[in-house]
């Protein structure tokens, strides 16, 4: 029996040397996440990569070959593969520079530290001169623009969240905006050891605290909250978060003294909440007609939140929509409001809903990690803009308050994480990657995205290989030796990588000589003898022997108790903030100095293009939500057994109210067609409930398998088909995939067989 550590939890393995027989959830794991069952029936699926591959186009005729994504594959050996890439990252190299050269990677491919895909990729990219990166994440871009504008250290409000257990001590009131969902809150990036999502609720519950969720989703909160449940309109959010400021403004319930002494510009942003300069008072009637929450209900919601020690928190999702960083200024403004920032039990969290790291008490040590080295190259796009950066090379964009040129890519190296999940917009996507001579990708599966890709080499899952780890703030740092050899002629990214570098004249840059193992003792040895210097008298690394043969070491914190802004309510000017003006500034000066007409210097209402108070729901009456799956992390391991349980014949489950089918006349288990003007997909119908009327709620994460004749239409239910490319605003270029509207209609029919389970067609 062996411990081996996921995204999503850690779990004891049975193996036979070949594969994975058995899984069960490690017995320390309070609230364990039945997504492990995904890992040993996914391992020795038919969709996994067994040896190199190159489209037969590219192989026939060269870089930039046409076919990408249609052609079949050649299999090759492993020795051709590494001759030709080697081949071709010389001539791009010598021929375009390190600019021409994107370096995709998005973190999530492994929870070991050392074989985590981003570091592999960039160290590798690094030792040949450097590439183009990305900034910030599709999960948060949006807010890691903002937050440092208004707030200061995103670092401090993510690590140093209020813990959980301090809000099921001290809150007396919750107002989730974006609700607090189970399913979020059971994944880490690196893992988590431990899960209680549900426990500091329940716990809070049982001494009296009231949960309010406000999301168009009841079951985005637990059952054991007994939450209030406030349907607004989605996309509306802000509306009702000004409604909420202009009552305890206008009633005197505003904690004045807080905003004198710990904010900058509230008085400008209250000249908009009165209607000062616009003649639209902000009150609970006007956004009674915008959200459809009854104004009655809105103004007594303002004067509970006065009333108790309230948190208010923020999801995630909200800000990945359109003017996603409205609802989560207002949040912070709400907060700065009812004055209970910085006390134990109040305040402003954002992702607590989200994932499972946020609220757990900041350790005093982070873990040992493989280095990346220096990128000489500074151009880099945000995640989100891919599909722009590769179809407008030349093009300018706003960003941040800076004019930033898109490079002209061409070739792509992509080491973990699918971008045919993340993005949106698919069809558009398959376009700009026709646009680039090469793109290379590793992967254990075929994905969309090895399906698009010219060099395709199959990596080991994490079970095949020697790492250690640990999640994000998780307290528990895992041994993770290999539990099986890896399937086919899968190799891990560092061996693949190592052969590389090697035939093109950087090996011993980037391997210093030294095989995974002697890397992990390495990396160990050092952070242990850092830490010891360190005079840290509290803790006590044990050698890497007893390390790696033990079951987990705990890591300590620094504070159990730990209150996110303590130091700041405390004594602001000894601990300002890392703003301009070191307080929290409703009113920015910065970002009203860049002039950007979606992102002013306050918070305000921006009507959305797409939303159910917009002209485009005549013709698409539903609001598609577009939130994250409960059965998988992502699009990970879609082939497994716990994701594929879920769905209906063989498609992604798409639920709908009851009398939203009954108006279509259609029926649960039903094959249906969503539909807008940017493309459509197949899913299998679910009634429920739990969602107001007007939604439709298609989580992501099914492998996208496009028609061969239609990219723009899903044979398998991923919802980016349908969801709009385009930016939160100009400040953050953020993602807006939560949201668009569609409609729903029968499937007549015959309905397609899929592909994506199985390898395509190789010659």
């Amino acid at each position: 029996m062996t411990t081996h550590l996921t995204h999503w939890g850690a779990f004891e393995a049975i193996s036979d040397g070949e594969r994975l027989t058995a899984v069960r959830p490690w017995r320390g794991d309070p609230e364990p996440m039945p997504l492990i069952e995904n890992v040993a029936s996914a391992q020795h699926h038919p969709a996994r990569i067994t040896q190199p591959h190159v489209r037969r186009g590219w192989l026939e005729h060269g870089p930039g070959a046409p076919g990408r994504g249609s052609d079949p594959y050649v299999p090759v050996s492993w020795e051709r593969a590494t001759d030709l890439l080697a081949g071709e990252l010389r001539r791009v190299y010598e021929r375009h520079g390190a600019e021409a050269v994107y370096g995709g990677s998005y973190g999530w491919a492994s929870a070991g530290r050392f074989h985590h895909a981003q570091s592999q990729v960039h160290r590798f990219l690094n030792c040949l001169g450097g590439y183009v990166r990305h900034v910030n994440s599709y999960s948060m871009g949006t807010s890691t623009v903002l937050l440092p504008h208004i707030l200061g250290d995103l670092y401090e409000m993510i690590t140093h969240a209020t813990s959980k257990d301090v809000l099921a001590e001290h809150a007396e009131l919750v107002v989730a905006f974006g609700g607090l969902s189970p399913k979020n809150v059971a994944v880490t990036p690196g893992g988590v050891s431990r899960h209680h999502g549900r426990g500091w609720i329940a716990s809070a519950r049982a001494r009296g605290c009231r949960f309010v969720s406000i999301s168009p989703l009841r079951d985005d909160i637990g059952d054991e909250a007994r939450a209030e449940w406030i349907a607004p309109r989605p996309g509306s959010d802000a509306a009702l978060m000004l409604a909420v400021a202009q009552v305890l403004d206008a009633e005197g319930l505003a904690d004045k003294s807080f905003l004198d002494r710990y904010t900058v510009g509230f008085d400008r942003f209250a000249r908009y909440l009165r209607g000062s300069d616009d003649g639209v008072v902000k009150d609970p009637r006007w956004a009674a007609s915008i959200t459809g929450v009854p104004a009655e209900r809105i103004t007594a919601l303002a004067r509970e939140m006065a009333a108790a020690r309230t948190f208010v928190t923020v999801s995630w999702s909200l800000q990945r929509a359109r003017y996603g960083e409205q609802p989560v200024w207002l949040g912070v403004v709400l907060a700065a409001m009812l004055g209970r920032i910085g006390l134990p039990g109040g305040g402003f969290g954002h992702g607590y809903g989200s994932a499972g790291n946020v609220g757990e008490p900041a350790r005093r040590l982070s873990v040992p990690r493989f280095p990346q080295g220096e990128n000489p190259v500074r151009t880099y796009i945000p995640v989100a803009r891919i599909a722009d950066m590769l179809l407008n090379p030349g093009g300018e964009y706003e960003y941040d308050g800076r004019r930033l040129v898109y490079p002209d890519i061409r070739l792509i190296y992509w080491c973990g994480g699918n971008p045919f999940h993340h993005h949106q917009d698919l069809a558009r996507l398959r376009e700009a990657f026709a646009r680039p001579e090469t793109i290379v990708v590793h992967d254990p599966f075929w994905t969309a995205t090895t399906r698009c890709a010219d060099i395709v080499l199959p990596a080991t899952m994490t079970i095949e290989r020697d790492d250690f780890g640990a999640g994000d703030n998780d307290r528990l740092f895992f041994p993770m030796p290999a539990l099986t050899r890896p399937a086919g002629q899968a190799r891990d990214d560092y061996a693949i990588l190592s052969e590389v570098a090697e035939k093109l004249g950087v090996g011993k840059e980037f391997t210093e000589g030294r095989t995974t193992m002697e890397w992990l003792r390495h990396l160990y040895g050092e952070w242990r003898t850092t830490q010891a210097a360190s005079g840290d008298a509290g803790v006590t690394i044990p050698g890497f022997e007893e390390f790696w043969a033990a079951d987990g070491f705990e890591l300590p914190v620094s504070d159990p108790g730990q209150v996110v802004f303590a130091d700041f309510r405390a004594d602001p000017d000894r601990h300002p903030l890392a703003t301009p003006s070191g307080r929290i500034e409703i009113f920015s000066e910065t970002i009203e100095s860049f002039g950007y007409p979606d992102c002013p210097g306050h918070p305000i209402w921006l009507e959305p293009e797409e939303w159910l108070g917009s002209a485009a729901a005549q013709r698409f009456p539903l609001q598609l939500i577009a939130n994250q799956p409960r059965t998988k992390l992502h699009s990970q391991l879609d082939v497994g057994a716990h994701s594929q349980s879920a769905k209906v014949h063989g498609r992604e489950p798409v639920r709908i109210h009851p009398s939203e089918a009954a108006a279509r006349g259609l029926r649960e288990g039903d094959v249906v067609r969503i539909v807008n003007d940017r493309g459509s997909c197949l899913a299998g119908l679910m009634l429920s409930e739990a969602l107001a009327p007007g939604i439709a709620q298609l989580s992501t994460g099914a492998w996208y398998d496009p028609d061969p004749a239609d990219p723009s239409f899903c044979r398998h239910g991923n919802p980016n088909v349908l969801t709009a490319d385009r930016p939160s605003s100009s400040l953050s270029q953020g993602c807006t995939g939560q949201l668009c509207l569609v409609q729903i209609e029968p499937y007549t029919g015959e309905v397609p067989e899929l592909s994506v389970s199985g390898p395509p067609p190789t010659v």
